[in-house]
């Protein structure tokens, strides 16, 4: 769904169906209201019409006589749109009688094949008067004697009038749903606002997991939450006991390799030269790999812990120190922009890395070693999607590197200058500490001179 956030989507889903519901609402009592409007002005004009019926009779010459009294001066006003007629039928030959309102004019007749009559002989239509009003028409004919003098009477009444009542009607009911409306939207958003509020709880918990200040998810949840709470802190308990298992087995398989090597670099020195420095230089070198592996072995065990996590600017600011006090006569600067950045590593594995690096730029280096730390750019962090990354760049002075002289130097165990002290194994070690973390680790030739190492790691948000 585009809407990411829970209390957005159940608030846009209860207002549509709130409005939907009270629209549909609204167009059901309008179109009822409608109806018995209607039918009450058919009830109307069908009273008015008997009293017609009533007031007419035949008098001794057979002609139409009777001066309806309907009780509505809108009968004698010209042009009201509320007139009544009564027409004599077949041989019954005799004028008219039409009421005052409508005058000499002639009021449109549907045709009885339109709208016939029903089954009490009655038909209703609509039609236009002379004057433009439209009309609603209640039309009958009534036998008026033993001879069988016949009249057709109609009764015609203004739907103006029907139609303002309706419109009024509507607009008040309109105003009635819409204060309804919006105070139901306040109140259920309210609701839905509190209801929620245990998950913003449990979320402020999440961030202190992760930031740090926290260690479990902490608070009285909801019956509901309270299942999920206590599945995170199992998890976080699981993953703290599966990390500290491995550190403990890490410590003791190097605390059981650490005596051996020592033993072999103790012999090495004590035989011939020949021997004793090949002897010395595979205890050196299997030491490393022991270290090295070891490093491989706790990373992974604590690899995507919320646990794991080191702040950039004390952790190196400490190894700037340590490299300062080593080379009295080179310069490191550090900068880190913007301050607070929070690295999702253990705090030796940051050292092991950037040690590394700042101790091959020290080898080289003429003068000047610079880290500068920063976010990662865009590009940088499409490497694992929903991560955010820390990008570290190591910059010397020195000689710098080509290409090939980069890709021999990345190999394990391959040095390019045999004369400076080392194993071969840093940048290697390097590559696979970083590669534990899905990180990255490039070296490049400055534009200016010199080398450039550039290392992609993942940052604690």
């Amino acid at each position: 769904m585009a809407i990411r956030s829970l209390t957005a989507r159940v608030l846009s889903v209860s207002t549509v169906w709130a409005v939907v519901a009270l629209v549909v609402i609204g167009v059901v009592i309008s179109a009822l209201y409608r109806q018995g409007s209607e039918r009450g002005f058919q009830d109307l004009l069908r009273a008015q019409l008997y009293n017609v019926i009533n007031s007419i009779s035949v008098d001794e010459k057979a002609a139409l006589s009777g001066s309806p009294q309907l009780g509505d001066l809108r009968f004698s006003q010209p042009q009201t749109g509320w007139y009544w007629i009564v027409e004599p039928i077949g041989e019954f030959d005799t004028p008219p009688l039409i009421s005052t309102s409508l005058g000499t004019a002639k009021l449109p007749i549907v045709s009885v094949d339109e709208v016939p009559f029903d089954i009490r002989y009655e038909r209703f239509y609509t039609t236009t008067d002379p004057f433009g009003n439209e009309v609603e028409v209640a039309e009958t004919e009534v036998v008026l004697d033993i001879q069988g003098h016949a009249a057709r009477f109609r009764v015609a009444g203004n739907r103006d009038v029907l139609e303002a009542d309706i419109d009024r009607f509507t607009r008040n009911l309109t105003i009635a749903l819409s204060i309804f409306g919006l105070g139901g939207l306040g109140v259920n958003a309210l609701t839905i606002l509190f209801g929620l509020k245990p998950l913003d709880q449990v979320r402020r918990s999440l961030e202190k997991i992760r930031t740090g200040e926290s260690e479990r998810l902490d608070g009285a949840f909801p019956r509901e939450i309270q299942p999920l709470a206590n599945e995170v802190n199992a998890l976080i308990d699981s993953n703290r006991r599966i990390v500290e298992r491995a550190r403990m087995q890490v410590g003791n398989l190097a605390h059981s390799l650490k005596t051996p090597i020592a033993v072999l670099l103790n012999e090495a020195r004590v035989l011939e030269v020949p021997h004793g420095e090949l002897v010395r230089a595979q205890a050196d070198a299997m030491q490393t790999q022991v270290q090295s592996y070891l490093s491989r072995a706790r990373i992974a065990a604590q690899r995507g812990s919320v646990l794991a996590r080191t702040e950039a600017q004390p952790a190196l600011e400490r190894i700037m120190r340590v490299m300062r006090r080593l080379n009295p006569d080179k310069q490191f600067s550090l900068s880190i922009n913007p301050p607070g950045l929070v690295l999702a590593m253990e705090q030796q594995d940051v050292e092991e890395t950037v040690g590394n690096l700042l101790e091959n730029a020290a080898r080289y280096a003429h003068d000047r070693i610079s880290l500068n730390v920063e976010p990662a750019p865009e590009d940088a962090r499409e490497r694992e999607p929903g991560r955010q990354w820390i990008v570290l760049q190591i910059d010397d002075d020195g000689p710098g590197l080509d290409p090939d002289q980069i890709a021999v130097a990345m190999k394990r165990g391959k040095r390019l200058d045999e004369s400076k002290p080392g194993t071969g194994l840093g940048l290697s070690i390097v590559s696979e500490i970083v590669g534990e973390y899905q990180g990255s680790v490039e070296l490049s030739r400055r534009d200016v001179g010199g080398l450039r190492a550039t290392l992609v790691l993942p940052a604690a948000v």
